[in-house]
């Protein structure tokens, strides 16, 4: 049964500036760069019928390209920090992909996601972290240059049942290009 989820890459160039950032943060657990990503919509674990549906479903949407802008570090979790966050802007032509993946997925059966939508690439998984370790992080390393990129496909990640991080696999790609 593949866990599915819909997102965008991160460029390689991006990804080796991103890396840098590693290191220097007891408790973090690190990504691999080459599985950084920004998650649009969390599918879940579903058996492959349903992964080939949704996969079908997934070429209706016919939007343009749009810049992506990345800038600044924070964390997720607040008191009990879970994550090192590299912050996307958050425009509208990503909250609105974001938007119709979410509907797309509930007329398809699927339960509402039950975060808000706060695009963000995960650097890191926090394990034990204080949150004084991880606010003196971010005081040395959360200030990067912000790095664009155009975003001109979105895709259907698959991972095995883990606790995050990778590998991921691209199932299929979806060019934007209306």
């Amino acid at each position: 049964m593949p866990r599915l989820f819909t997102g965008l890459e991160i460029p390689a160039e991006i990804g080796q500036t991103l890396s840098s950032l590693r290191g220097g943060l007891p408790g973090a657990r690190w990504i691999d760069p080459e599985n950084y990503h920004v998650t649009l919509r969390f599918i879940g674990d579903i058996d492959g019928i349903w992964a080939n549906e949704i996969a079908s479903m997934l070429f209706r949407v016919n939007r343009k390209p749009f810049e992506v802008k990345l800038q600044g570090l924070s964390s997720f979790g607040g008191r009990k920090p879970r994550a090192v966050v590299a912050a996307v802007e958050p425009s509208r032509p990503l909250i609105e992909l974001q938007a119709e993946l979410e509907r797309m997925m509930q007329r398809m059966g699927l339960d509402p996601e039950g975060r808000k939508f706060t695009p963000h690439v995960t650097l890191a998984r926090l394990h034990d972290a204080s949150s004084q370790d991880v606010a003196d992080y971010l005081s040395v390393r959360g200030y990067f240059p912000s790095r664009t990129f155009m975003a001109d496909r979105f895709v259907l990640f698959s991972s095995r049942a883990s606790t995050g991080g990778g590998p991921y696999v691209v199932e299929d790609s979806y060019a934007l290009c209306a």
